[in-house]
């Protein structure tokens, strides 16, 4: 039996001409793409049951259906109105980045390319949150204090693991949402437009903290996994927002206190982030020291 070896990683420069043609091939504008005046029952879910963070606790099995569709409809408005914010943090770190690349550079083209697909991104969540009639959940103050601090510090190795850190742990979430045909149709077109196009997104940020790792100095490398770990542990457990179990008519120290001890929801966390620590870890943007952070973060056991 022949062992095959691992082909090379393709240069960054090649990538980014991949995903330049991609991009021209099967990008979507949601203004057409999206049917926003789409039907749906009443009953249908916006977050399969099993995904919500109260499923399988002693407080869930005293809701009624209509209870948990609404605290679904919550949770969802919480993970969208993370998505935009994530999104503009992408925005902010990206067009720094782009300030030491040179215009003809087909990484800073496929870097405007990925601007503008976010821009998309986060209109698309805003207008979805108006069409639902969900609430805006606001940035955590932890997270808050990170944008001021993300154009001098979130660069180089870190503009592109925080990157990973929000859109790979989203995307697990947004496929699941996707094959679940209980979930509300224009859920699922939403997510059906974001998965095709972060797909792009994460081999890009792949390749470019690959590279950067390969060429950063020790000093440098150990204080990156420290921003990547602290963005994490900041980023992640924001994406459900506390007050969103009193907008669903629970008592939200309970129900925050039963979701943070549910081990169904603390499963589907790691396996939302499997992917990516593995990743990581194989690049060495996670070593020991690192793990208290990615434990916090509720990515790592």
């Amino acid at each position: 039996m022949t062992t095959r070896t691992p082909s090379p990683p393709r240069p960054p420069a090649a990538v980014a001409q991949r995903l330049l043609r991609a991009s021209a091939t099967r990008s979507y504008d949601p203004d057409k793409d999206i049917d926003w005046e789409v039907r749906a029952p009443d009953d249908a879910w916006f977050v399969p049951p099993e995904l919500v963070s109260l499923y399988g606790t002693a407080l869930w099995d005293r809701m009624d259906t209509r209870q948990r569709v609404e605290l679904s409809r919550q949770e969802l408005a919480s993970y969208m109105s993370m998505g935009y914010w994530v999104e503009l943090l992408v925005l902010r770190m990206f067009s720094r980045h782009l300030t030491s690349l040179a215009p003809t550079d087909p990484r800073g083209h496929y870097a405007l390319t990925e601007l503008g697909d976010e821009t998309r991104h986060m209109k698309m969540f805003g207008r979805c949150l108006s069409v639902l009639g969900c609430p805006v959940y606001r940035l955590p103050g932890s997270v808050r204090r990170l944008f001021p601090l993300g154009d001098p510090l979130f660069q180089g190795l870190t503009t592109f693991a925080a990157t990973l850190v929000g859109e790979e742990v989203l995307d697990h979430f947004q496929r699941a949402l996707l094959a679940d045909e209980r979930v509300h149709p224009l859920v699922r077109q939403i997510c059906r437009i974001h998965v095709a196009e972060e797909a792009r997104h994460v081999s890009f940020a792949r390749t470019e903290l690959r590279d950067a790792v390969g060429r950063a100095s020790r000093r440098r490398l150990a204080c990156h996994r420290e921003l990547t770990g602290l963005a994490a542990s900041l980023i992640v457990p924001g994406l459900l927002d506390p007050g969103l179990y009193a907008n669903a008519g629970l008592d939200p120290v309970r129900a925050r206190r039963e979701a943070g001890r549910n081990p169904h929801h603390r499963e589907f966390r790691l396996r939302s982030g499997a992917k990516l620590v593995a990743f990581l870890q194989d690049v060495g943007m996670i070593i020991p020291a690192q793990h208290h952070w990615w434990r916090r973060a509720g990515l790592m056991r």
